[in-house]
This record gives C-alpha cells, sequence and structure tokens, in this order.
C-alpha cells in the first residue's frame, strides 16, 4: 500500500464515518475517566462544579469538531480522490485542533479561577494535548478502518454459473452465464444473465443493478454492497470499472464517443443515458472495449 494509492470508498462512506465518531467518542471518554486521576496536568472533573461544565463543554465541542470534520469529508467525496496520506493529514488536523482547544480552555479556566493550576507552559499543554488527542482518535480510526477493510473482504461478490447454485428444481441446460448478486450479510439477493446485465450505479452505501429482463424491460434492483467489492469480484470479466459511480459490462457497449469532458460510453439500451469514463478508468475501459 503506497501514501499516494487512492483510499477505498468504504473509508468514506456515511456509516463507516459515523461509526468511527462514535467509536472516538466512547474510547476518548473512557481514556478521559481511565487517565486524569493520575495526571497532575490535566483538569478533568467529574464531581458537580464549574470544572466539571468545562470538562462537558470541552468534551462537546470536541466531539462537535470530530462530528464536523466527518461531515465534510462525506460531502467531498466526490469532488476529488482522497488518498491515504491525505486521509491521515485530515484526521491528523482533528488532534491539532482539538489540542488548541484543550490549551484555551485551560488558560481561561485558569485565569478566572474555575480550573487547578497547571505547572506546564502552554506550549507544553499544547504538545501534551496534541499526544493524547491524537491517540484518542488515531487508536478507535486504526480499529474501525481495519474492522471495515476486513468486513469489505468478507463480503466480497462472487461471479458464477447459475448452474452451481443449490436449487430443488433441476436446472435447463444451457451455456448462458449468470451472475449472482449478494448483499453485505451474504445473502443472495439477485441473479441475472451476464448478458441482460448492463451496468451497476454506486449509490452511497448502496448499488443499483440496472438490466434487462427475458422480454426486453429495463429493470434496476438495489442492494446494500459497495461499487469497489463488485469491482474485485469482476475483475478480469467484462464487467468494468468506468467511473467513480459505474461498472459497465464492456459486451452491451454499442460504442464510444469522446467530447471535452472525456469518453462518454453507450449502451445497448436507447433509454439509458451515456455512462461517463473518467481519467483514472480511460485506459482500462478502452482496451476492453478494443479487445472484445
Amino acid at each position: 500500500m503506497s501514501l499516494y494509492e487512492r483510499i477505498p470508498d468504504y473509508l468514506l462512506g456515511k456509516f463507516q464515518l459515523t461509526s468511527s465518531v462514535v467509536f472516538a467518542a466512547l474510547f476518548s471518554l473512557v481514556m478521559m475517566l481511565f487517565s486524569f486521576p493520575f495526571s497532575s496536568n490535566f483538569w478533568f472533573e467529574i464531581a458537580i462544579s464549574d470544572a466539571f461544565a468545562f470538562t462537558v463543554g470541552f468534551f462537546l465541542l470536541s466531539l462537535a469538531v470530530v462530528a464536523c470534520s466527518k461531515r465534510l469529508m462525506y460531502t467531498t467525496r466526490s469532488n476529488f480522490s482522497m488518498t491515504y496520506l491525505q486521509y491521515i493529514i485530515w484526521n491528523f488536523a482533528e488532534a491539532l485542533i482539538i489540542a488548541s482547544l484543550y490549551t484555551v480552555f485551560t488558560i481561561v479556566g485558569q485565569e478566572y479561577g474555575i480550573l487547578k493550576p497547571v505547572s506546564l507552559g502552554s506550549e507544553k499543554i499544547w504538545l501534551g494535548a496534541l499526544v493524547y488527542a491524537t491517540f484518542c482518535l488515531g487508536v478507535p480510526y486504526v480499529i474501525a478502518g481495519l474492522y471495515f477493510t476486513v468486513n469489505d473482504k468478507n463480503n466480497t461478490i462472487r461471479l458464477m454459473n447459475f448452474g452451481n447454485v443449490v436449487s430443488d428444481v433441476e436446472p435447463e441446460p444451457t451455456g448462458e452465464k449468470k451472475i449472482t448478486l449478494t448483499d453485505n450479510n451474504g445473502l443472495v439477493k439477485l441473479s441475472v444473465s451476464l448478458g441482460n446485465l448492463l451496468f451497476i450505479e454506486s449509490d452511497d452505501n448502496y448499488i443499483k443493478v440496472w438490466y434487462r429482463t427475458s422480454l426486453g424491460e429495463l429493470k434496476q434492483y438495489m442492494l446494500r454492497c459497495r461499487l469497489k467489492t463488485v469491482e474485485e469480484s469482476f475483475a478480469d470479466s467484462c464487467l468494468v470499472r468506468c467511473h467513480r459511480k459505474y461498472i459497465v459490462n464492456i459486451s452491451n457497449v454499442r460504442f464510444m464517443t469522446k467530447d471535452k469532458n472525456g469518453y462518454l460510453l453507450d449502451l445497448d439500451e436507447e433509454s439509458v443515458e451515456p455512462i461517463p469514463v473518467s481519467k483514472t478508468y480511460e485506459d482500462a475501459v478502452l482496451s476492453q472495449f478494443n479487445s472484445r
């Protein structure tokens, strides 16, 4: 893994980011309760007092910083491709802001006699708070990231022949390949002929599968799954990632056109708008299209 490699989409999903905020809040709260009795430089207080109000105010404000940061990360995920290095810097910036808040709270609280005196200068207070904030945010972020990485790998969708699916009815002999799509729980949700599948569209933590029925009707099916998982499962098949939001069945592409914004894929379905090809996937799509 390179620091300049683009991070997986699931690290920027709404559920993952929300879970990270909740986990970080709980972990930080436990650390506060555990550590402040053993340090003379922490002013956190759990007894009802002005210091307790300062403690609650600092904790809630820090939580708001993290929540707003993750909200901004989620809303801007489509504007640029975030790398691992940018992801680390972004999260470290949260620790910098929280450390600064702690320093301000400490100085103001001591000035007004609300907090007990701290035996360190403001620079050392800030540095100590930065180490503490980095630990309290870094540990839950790493654990949450590992959990969702393992979960994503375990829920990989597999390309299979429909004849391999267990059934109480003997399947009729056919050379037609089908794909079976499962949700994040591993439950089979959709089985469709590969030739009838047109494209798959990302919709946050869900995907929309666009396909034709045996009667030629255009249908869509939504299930909870990530496009990245689909991409990995269908590697070396006719299903090709062409955009951050799309995977297309290259065998159902009639032709490619190019305008000032790049290539567009016209599918063998008049009611479907041309699908864009982003620069990231342009070479792979051209290679697959030309080798059909």
